[in-house]
């Protein structure tokens, strides 16, 4: 029975950072990942999805995203540049390989997949949020007689011309959503808040920035008299269109479904074909369950390392483990610490 230093589920941005900075160490490791190409939760993004930062702000830890041809890099130039990363640093991956299960035997985790059964000291759980798309229960749900359609699941508006859409959530993919149906269909767009346009001279790089100086835990520079939040609306080319065309006016959410359509606060019924739901997701933490330190589908963590479980981490989940850690951007910070831990347990020195 081989037992690894250590196994990284998952094989998307946030495994192959963690990769990146192991890679400098003397411990063997293995990356699992459930896709059969390098691309992670990106290659489940609809056709047309723009990154919403130049490539110097789009790229991992060690190696610069070549410059796109635009000013914000898109899904396909992204995906190429994980596949080269991943590629340039040779990093052990098993490909179609899903995690079932993950148990503890006499301390050494046993890592359940569809392949075989894998065992290490430490483990880091990379899988992010793309495999639980999340959304949100409303009244009489199952009685809409029109489709359903989670953002993880849509790719573009080719069979929507001339239906009527609703598109919900209001953040960059349902802003960016929008601005595609809204060419070739009737649509309304329902958000929680009025949505947060950034200035057109401010994007995703400004962003984070704000990310970093929170990390480093120092004052975040206003001057520029914007506050920035990563659920702020970056105006890439896109959503400028859709605001020329007058498309960019959200509504406060409905009360209730009916069997055509939504039925709006005043009481007015409209009919839809269909509602895209860009509301998000939530941790994919399946594979852990068996561990039973789940809660609240959280892990108690200090930073990504489980307090709990301690040979445990996890990264790329979001802000409770590490902030901006599930951006392309943030997840290297978070990657960076989490293999310093791990080296101390193994004693083999630290950047």
């Amino acid at each position: 029975m081989k037992i690894y230093d250590t196994l990284i589920i998952g094989g998307g941005q946030a495994g192959v950072s963690v990769a990146y900075f192991l890679r400098r160490r003397k411990l063997d490791y293995v990356i699992l990942d459930d896709q059969d190409q390098a691309g992670g939760s990106w290659l489940q993004t609809w056709d047309s999805l723009r990154l919403f930062s130049p490539t110097q702000f789009s790229s991992l830890s060690g190696w610069m995203m070549s410059k796109s041809q635009e000013e914000y890099p898109t899904k396909t130039e992204f995906i190429r540049y994980l596949q080269a990363y991943e590629k340039r640093y040779n990093f052990p991956v098993r490909r179609n390989t899903k995690v079932i299960s993950v148990t503890k035997e006499r301390g050494i985790f046993k890592v359940e997949t569809n392949q075989a059964i894998w065992y290490s000291k430490t483990l880091v759980s990379a899988t992010g949020t793309a495999g639980q798309p999340f959304v949100p229960n409303y009244p009489n749900q199952e009685l809409f007689q029109g489709n359903q359609l989670h953002s993880l699941d849509y790719r573009n508006a080719d069979e929507l011309i001339h239906k009527k859409v609703l598109i919900v959530g209001g953040g960059n993919s349902g802003a960016q959503i929008l601005a595609e149906v809204s060419k070739v269909a009737q649509t309304e767009w329902v958000t929680l808040d009025a949505p947060q346009f950034l200035p057109d001279d401010i994007d995703g790089r400004y962003l984070f920035n704000a990310a970093t100086q929170k990390f480093l835990d120092k004052p975040v520079n206003t001057s520029s008299g914007v506050k920035t939040s990563l659920r702020n609306i970056v105006m890439v080319n896109s959503v400028k269109d859709a605001r020329d065309r007058n498309v960019l006016h959200a509504k406060r959410p409905f009360i209730s479904f009916y069997e055509k359509g939504v039925i709006w606060r005043d009481n007015i019924q409209e009919e839809f074909d269909l509602v895209i739901w860009c509301t998000g997701f939530k941790a994919n933490l399946e594979h852990l369950q068996s561990l039973g330190i789940i809660k609240n589908n959280r892990i108690e963590t200090n930073y990504t390392r489980s307090v709990q479980e301690p040979n445990l981490w996890l990264v790329g989940y979001g802000s409770w483990t590490g902030f901006a850690s599930a951006t392309i951007y943030g997840v290297g910070k978070t990657a960076r610490q989490t293999v310093k831990e791990i080296s101390e347990v193994f004693n083999v020195g630290s950047d």
